[in-house]
């Protein structure tokens, strides 16, 4: 008899560990689903504070859906047939204006080692040229074709991606406030009062987060394109996109993108102009986070410093760009868990 039930406790561990292996690879499988489920949840979050300040102001809640939701479409639309045909254009002069470079250095009238060497006094062009000819002679082309075609596949998945985004993001804002009466029935009637509480403060706060950092994200790109313009940089448009779609990810993203438009600046328009581009992101960065962030993100997620640190490298690291959007978000949730629901049970005992 012990055998016996030795044996199936085997059998029934084996089983659940197969079970637990499939269950795994099915999430994997579904990775990319979840992603666009999960931003497309994020966004709603995000809009439906607007929805509730419509609601303030009288409007019904089935009026305030469907404003905000016009709103979402009138700004994809504007974005796709105002922005990207003008960003396509100055990326097409970005091509020609390298394009003629290479052609001018090709035929002797332009000396390209001199040419970057004045751009970059301070690098050894002529050894990084080397370098580069020694790197390009040892290349795989096939390799690269197959590079090419993979980087064409992905540009496309994640145009595919963003339309599925926008689809789930329109269906989440329309039903949200019926998927979450779904979710508080499923909580036992005793403890629904303080659940649909906790959930609130939860969805409030990750609402506040994402119009916070959309906020931050469309003031560094309008400042950046009035700034940019001013001073004559090339592809302006192009480069103040960049600033708001970088200034989306927290902590690094302004970073990122402002050593982006610097080099840029640098580039195609040399100095002094660079030195005016990168002491303006300095003073801008400064500005931002001590002046504008906090004045911003504190009526949004009340979060310490660290934490808020440690929540966007972990997310980034977990799931890259997504994460540490929303990172910030979650560990503001479980802080309030922690205050309302840990602390609370640790001080009865």
């Amino acid at each position: 008899m012990k055998i016996q039930n030795a044996f199936r406790l085997g059998l029934f561990g084996g089983l659940g560990v197969i079970l637990a292996i499939a269950i795994g690879a099915a999430v994997g499988n579904l990775a990319a689903i979840l992603t666009y489920i999960g931003a497309a949840l994020f966004i709603a979050l995000g809009l439906d504070p607007l929805i509730s300040f419509l609601e303030k102001h009288h409007f019904p809640r089935w009026l305030a859906t469907l404003t905000v939701l016009i709103g979402v479409l009138a700004a994809f639309t504007g974005l796709v047939f105002a922005l990207i045909p003008v960003i396509t254009e100055q990326v097409g002069k970005l091509v020609a204006q390298v394009q003629e470079i290479i052609v001018q250095a090709q035929s002797g009238d332009l000396d390209l080692t001199e040419y970057l060497q004045d751009l970059f006094p301070d690098l050894k062009v002529s050894v990084i040229l080397d370098q580069l000819s020694t790197w390009v002679a040892g290349l795989d082309f096939f390799s690269i074709g197959g590079g090419v075609l993979q980087a064409g596949i992905n540009i496309a998945t994640a145009a595919f991606g963003g339309v599925i985004i926008l689809i789930l993001t329109l269906y989440f804002v329309s039903s949200l406030q019926s998927m979450k009466r779904g979710v508080y029935q499923l909580v036992p009637a005793s403890k629904r009062a303080r659940f649909i509480d906790i959930a609130e403060q939860i969805t409030d706060s990750v609402g506040r987060y994402v119009v916070g950092q959309a906020t931050l994200a469309f003031i560094n790109g309008v400042l950046s394109f009035i700034f940019l313009s001013i001073i004559g940089a090339q592809y302006s448009v192009l480069l103040a996109f960049i600033a708001f779609l970088f200034s989306l990810v927290p902590l690094v993203g302004t970073l990122t993108g402002s050593t982006l438009i610097v080099l840029s600046v640098l580039l195609f328009n040399g100095w002094p102009t660079v030195l005016i581009a990168a002491i303006y992101y300095l003073i801008y960065m400064q500005i931002e986070a001590y002046v504008i962030n906090p004045r911003i993100m504190n009526r949004a997620v009340k979060v310490p410093g660290v934490i808020v640190v440690i929540a966007a490298l972990v997310g980034g690291n977990l799931l890259g760009v997504l994460g540490a959007l929303v990172a910030i978000p979650v560990a503001a949730s479980v802080l309030i868990i922690v205050k309302q629901v840990f602390i609370p049970r640790q001080n009865e005992l």
